[in-house]
């Protein structure tokens, strides 16, 4: 069995990760080194140990919390050089569920987050694995641009998923490296649940919108309509309502479309779309 990349792996993501931060914009909340307080409570808790502040977190259970919630969630030790990174950092920054199914879209499987053996046989047997670290990271960011929070933490997302796209395309080449070059941080956590996506009950509102007035311009056209006859601006009054009517309709079904379609664009880039039979299984 090849050696594990989780230590070369870890450095650069700790180094994407900075310090502690509390941004009153991130879903995560306090955070030291890409550790959330929710996950610190929870490995605390779940080892009998008294919850504290996340900034007090220890060097091994630092190490601990990637390796055994990130990196063995992902079975990142399975996966070739260079996937490996790039799937552990893409289950950090948006967790390990939302990447594994990053890898299994590039992969042409059905994405039901959780890889397993069909997911592994299918990233080994992949004759092209730099440019399946394109696809991931192509996905990645995808999601990443729809989410709520990209005007404020955009740019470092975006950075560090050009880094991670270059180092896992290098890894592929050559392996992991014995020292990690300096990173810039990148800022906070990206679920794909703090998305944005564009509500129903709006579209539903420009649909009665656009169907009222609608019924306003037919009402109007009804109540000239036996005028039309009479003279040629009251026949061309009728015509213009008539015409009018027509538009609105047409119209209020164009942005209905355009609604669902950038609505299906978003469940696409979120990996929402529904899943049938087991892809990673």
């Amino acid at each position: 069995m090849a050696a594990s990349s989780f230590d070369a792996a870890l450095a650069r993501v700790l180094q994407h990760e900075g310090g502690y931060s509390n941004h009153p914009a991130d879903p995560g909340g306090p955070t030291m080194r890409g550790v959330i307080q929710r996950v610190y409570d929870g490995y605390r808790s779940a080892r009998g140990l008294p919850v504290r502040p996340v900034r007090q977190i220890a060097a091994r259970e630092l190490t601990d919390i990637y390796r055994t919630q990130y990196w063995d969630a992902v079975r990142a030790d399975d996966l070739p050089p260079g996937l490996d990174y790039v799937v552990f950092d893409g289950a950090v920054n948006s967790g390990p569920g939302q990447s594994a199914k990053w890898l299994q879209r590039g992969l042409g499987l059905v994405a039901d987050g959780q890889v397993g053996t069909v997911t592994l046989a299918a990233a080994r047997a992949s004759t092209d694995p730099a440019a399946l670290v394109d696809a991931i990271c192509d996905r990645r960011l995808a999601m990443l641009r729809s989410l709520a929070t990209w005007p404020v933490f955009g740019a470092g997302w975006a950075r560090r998923v050009e880094d991670v796209r270059r180092a896992g395309r290098a890894w592929v080449r050559e392996g992991a490296p014995a020292a990690v070059a300096a990173l810039a941080p990148a800022g906070a956590k990206a679920p794909a649940g703090s998305a944005a996506p564009l509500p129903r009950p709006q579209a539903a509102a420009g649909a009665a919108a656009g169907g009222a007035m609608t019924s306003a311009l037919s009402e109007a056209a009804r109540q000239i309509e036996p005028l039309a006859g009479t003279s040629r601006p009251m026949a061309l009054l009728f015509a213009g309502l008539t015409v009018a009517g027509v538009l609105v309709t047409l119209g209020a079904l164009a942005w209905l479309w355009r609604a669902e379609q950038r609505r299906a664009r978003q469940a696409a880039a979120l990996d929402l779309l529904p899943a049938a039979g087991e892809g990673g299984a």
